[in-house]
């Protein structure tokens, strides 16, 4: 009642926030069209790259990309390319099975470390497009532009050298990384960010640590698209593979795989 008698009385104070409201509204409406056409602008990128081009001289009917047995080739046949030309590089890389729920280290196409993961989720980008341009994308191998992990990617210890041997002695110094949260995110070159997060809950604070981890991600990422709204441009999208593993595997992982490595995926 106070502060409908008091807007009575201030018509410009309600001019204000009536005017207020409706350039927050205006804002939302604008944000909210602007993160729609994000996920169409990236796969129209897509479609661009790894479209099906068409021989003059040697059309093909474009219906057999939907033949499951054709599908299922192609799908094999550019996970292989991809795991081909890791190898060629002879570093250690991921290979990331969604079909069979695998993590493999590799290196030269031999696996050095496997595990498994309990849970998956899958951008809709990359799970129902065209199955044709999603095996020419899986073909070519993720290589990580940036990581953001809750631990060192290599540890660093400190010791000062004894004068001699009988100043010797051992340290044992427990590795941290044993009781801390392992979550990470790799950034890769095409776009598309894996997610790698551990599955258990070994202390009671884990589960707080995975949420307010992936909360900060979150929330650089508003700030980015706000950056790219505020001048008219739709916000990047980024395709997203996350999975449940482990936590002494992913961390295995993540230390294994050097800064710029690279992953191969297999649906």
């Amino acid at each position: 009642m106070e502060i409908e008698a008091e807007n009575k009385k201030n018509p410009e104070l309600r001019i204000f926030i009536t005017v207020l409201i409706i350039l927050l509204m205006a804002f939302i409406v604008y944000y909210s069209a602007m993160m729609i056409a994000s996920p169409g602008r990236k796969l129209k990128a897509l479609t661009e790259e790894f479209s099906f081009k068409q021989n003059e001289k040697n059309k093909v009917d474009e219906r057999v990309f939907t033949d499951s047995s054709y599908v299922k080739m192609l799908k094999e046949k550019a996970f292989l390319q991809s795991r081909v030309a890791m190898a060629e590089t002879d570093s250690i890389y991921l290979a990331i099975n969604l079909a069979d729920s695998t993590i493999n280290l590799e290196i030269c196409g031999v696996s050095v470390y496997s595990s498994k993961f309990s849970r998956k989720k899958i951008s809709r980008i990359l799970r129902s497009g065209n199955e044709y341009i999603l095996s020419m994308m899986f073909s070519r191998p993720f290589t990580v532009t940036e990581n953001k992990s809750s631990i060192k990617k290599v540890p660093l210890m400190i010791k000062m050298a004894p004068k001699d041997t009988s100043e010797f002695k051992p340290d044992i110094i427990p590795d941290t990384a044993d009781m801390e949260p392992v979550n990470y995110i790799m950034e890769t070159d095409n776009g598309t960010r894996f997610y790698i997060y551990q599955e258990e809950k070994l202390n009671p604070g884990d589960g707080v640590h995975r949420f307010y981890f992936d909360l900060r991600f979150r929330f650089r990422n508003l700030v980015r698209s706000l950056k790219s709204i505020g001048s008219f441009k739709i916000p990047e999208y980024h395709p997203y593979i996350k999975l449940r593993v482990p936590r002494t595997d992913a961390k295995i992982f993540y230390r294994g795989l050097p800064v710029h490595g690279q992953i191969a995926v297999s649906r």
